[in-house]
């Protein structure tokens, strides 16, 4: 088998790329944006324009040049777009238009010989019904929990509403109509957790062609080196007899920030420090009212994240809904138990690797933290195991899932169904 990847934006570092590359199993990939090599390539990466230095990054490690068609000219007009129309509270509408754009744009690309085609949700409608009418089998990748996680934002913002910083977009109902008939079109669908299958479920996606694939994760820098000069004696966990938890991400609602907020204060009696790492979507009247004992800390850098990874005690993702998140496996890495909710990529191992907590929880998720604080060695316990479950999550141990999905009697199945248009 032969696969077309078709992907917009570089989402997970172009994982499954990589993956199939390294198993001789890929034709060609399109893209919206690639940043091109050679002298200046390597110049912009260090421009000291964030949108510059992040774009003039944006390359799959691995896979050689003549293997990607960059539509780069499609991707700087979904970027103005998109950047038009959200001073206008349109931001929804424009991503839309940008999907449509892309997915027509792959459908008249030029590309080499193949027999499969693997695409993501939202941008991938006119290319798969133009590789549908080619016969090719095809996989879509589900990248999130769809329609069923935007509600549960919505829900949440009412019952939260002093955290609302600016209301949530409305998301065009076309959206949906397009992604079931991507559902629809797809031999097979991966989803990267059980909760992302679920919610899915809920909202139309065939049970039957659903498959969970959860994502990989390879440090790039050895978690056991200090990302900065300073000693490991001053970012120790045992530094002290504080209990450190530590949040790294964007701090919105979706992510639970609000019941950790009411944990911290059931909690403030207690010698626990609530180290909260990324950028806020919410008010600053809900940082301001937060308890003492919660630091925020904004967006931090790489080398910034490394030392807290190395500095707490546990990580914690009280999330109403991800389809995965990578932190997860960051932390991990890091030799960091979890304390996280269902409602994400489960990659904790209970009582040995962290615990899970119900959503919605702010008691579970205290009593959750408190072991942490009545005994001071659970950390040292679980660090090896955590180390070592992050292991299971390499590209290539990806690759030969994704392999033997493919392979399943059951996606193949599929395959052999009829195409009506």
């Amino acid at each position: 088998m032969k696969f077309l990847v078709s992907q917009k934006g570089s989402r997970e570092h172009f994982l499954t790329a990589r993956a199939l590359h390294r198993l001789g199993m890929l034709s060609h990939m399109v893209v919206d944006w690639y940043a091109p090599r050679g002298i200046l390539g390597s110049i912009m990466k260090h421009v000291p324009v964030p949108a510059l230095d992040r774009a003039f990054a944006v390359q799959a490690e691995g896979i050689p040049d003549e293997l990607i068609s960059p539509l780069n000219l499609v991707g700087l007009k979904d970027r103005v777009r998109c950047n038009f129309w959200r001073r206008f509270g349109r931001s929804s509408q424009a991503t839309l238009m940008g999907d449509i754009a892309f997915a027509k744009a792959v459908s008249r690309a030029k590309v080499p010989p193949h027999d499969s085609f693997f695409g993501y949700s939202y941008a991938s409608l006119e290319a798969m019904r133009e590789e549908k009418k080619q016969g090719k089998f095809i996989v879509l990748d589900q990248i999130d929990p769809g329609e069923r996680e935007h509600e549960i934002i919505q829900e949440e913002a009412l019952r939260w509403h002093q955290y609302v910083s600016h209301p949530d977009a409305v998301i065009p109902r076309r959206v949906y109509d397009r992604l079931h008939e991507e559902w629809r079109l797809a031999d097979l669908i991966i989803v990267n957790s059980e909760w992302s299958r679920l919610c899915n479920i809920q909202k139309g996606a065939p049970a039957e062609k659903i498959f969970v694939l959860p994502l990989a994760y390879e440090p790039k820098t050895n978690v056991d080196d200090l990302a900065s000069g300073e000693s490991s004696q001053n970012h120790s966990p045992k530094k002290d007899k504080k209990v450190r938890i530590l949040w790294v991400g964007r701090v919105t609602l979706q992510k639970g920030i609000q019941y950790l907020v009411e944990a911290a204060r059931l909690l403030k009696a207690e010698p626990v420090e609530f180290l909260i790492a990324g950028e806020s979507n919410i008010t600053e009247s809900s940082i301001r009212h937060a308890p003492s004992n919660m630091r925020w800390l904004g967006k931090v850098s790489h080398a910034q994240k490394e030392l807290l990874y190395r500095s707490a005690t546990a990580f914690v993702l009280p999330t109403l809904s991800d389809g995965f998140a990578i932190t997860q496996l960051e932390a991990l890495a890091h030799g960091l138990p979890i304390i996280a909710t269902s409602h994400c990529g489960r990659v904790l191992e209970e009582g040995k690797t962290g615990f899970v907590i119900p959503a919605h929880d702010p008691v579970a998720l205290a009593n959750a933290i408190m072991r942490f604080v009545s005994d001071s060695s659970l950390h040292d316990k679980m660090s090896s195991d955590c180390k070592t479950e992050c292991c299971k999550y390499s590209i290539d141990a990806y690759g030969s899932k994704l392999v033997s999905i493919i392979n399943n009697p059951r996606a193949q199945a599929e395959y052999k169904q009829p195409f009506s248009s």
